[in-house]
């Protein structure tokens, strides 16, 4: 008699091709999960992440690999989705001031809505997101008792849910690490991060600047770690940053 294997439980990862959303792409999978990529083209400047997305999902073999598109560029209002120059050089004290301008209005609310119903379609129970309350602790939407309050939402907005025959949980293993810890986290599970892209401001081929908030808050993770941040910059010295 053949043996029957329980199937994987499923998740939906929330993957921009970031080096937050790698990182949790990899803890997914070392737990256990059958992972279903989602990935969102809203107009932001930095493109080359969807590129980095399909790259990291293909080379992770994950289930499946969605890139939603969506145009926040009608709403503007962040220097992603608008002609608004994005910061550079900033102190980490600076950056940990206010809300800063590259914070999209309602990204992570838009973004975990889709996941949310993709959840629902493939039957999976867990949406995996890399959200971080310490760096960029002035994006709204990326603090805990935001998230809390979505799961609470999610909990009353599906049919699933009410059915009560799938309850769905929010998964943000990165919410309290540093930059530092991720960054360790991710080379334990074997993450590439030379695939990953992070810039806000990169040039047409995909070298980052290193000088956005994005890039700073990346190098200060590797310098933390006593290593060379392996993505490509504009210039070398940069990487050692």
């Amino acid at each position: 008699m053949t043996e029957v294997t329980p199937s994987k439980r499923k998740a939906v990862v929330l993957l921009s091709g970031g080096l937050d959303s790698t990182t949790v792409l990899a803890i997914a999978r070392s737990e256990g999960y059958e992972v279903y990529a989602l990935t969102f083209h809203y107009g932001q400047r930095h493109e080359a992440e969807i590129e980095a997305a399909r790259r990291i999902a293909t080379l992770s073999g994950v289930a499946e690999h969605v890139v939603a598109e969506i145009d926040l560029r009608a709403f503007g209002g962040s220097a992603l989705t608008a002609d608004i120059e994005v910061p550079k050089g900033r102190a980490a004290e600076e950056m940990a001031k206010g809300i800063p301008v590259t914070y999209v209005p309602a990204r992570n609310t838009i973004f975990l809505s889709f996941a949310l119903a993709w959840a629902e379609v493939v039957g999976a129970s867990n949406i995996f997101i890399g959200v971080n309350a310490l760096d960029y602790s002035g994006y709204p939407d990326c603090r805990p008792e935001y998230i809390e309050a979505f799961q609470r939402m999610a909990d009353l907005a599906t049919k699933a849910g009410v059915e009560e025959r799938q309850e769905l949980v929010i998964h943000t293993p990165l919410i309290n690490l540093t930059k530092a810890q991720i960054v360790m986290k991710g080379i334990e599970l074997g993450v590439d991060y030379s695939l990953t892209v992070t810039c806000y401001d990169p040039s047409k081929d995909g070298a980052a600047c290193g000088q956005c908030d994005a890039c700073l808050l990346r190098l200060k993770g590797f310098a933390e770690n006593e290593m060379s941040d392996p993505a490509r910059y504009r210039t070398v010295s940069q990487a050692r940053a």
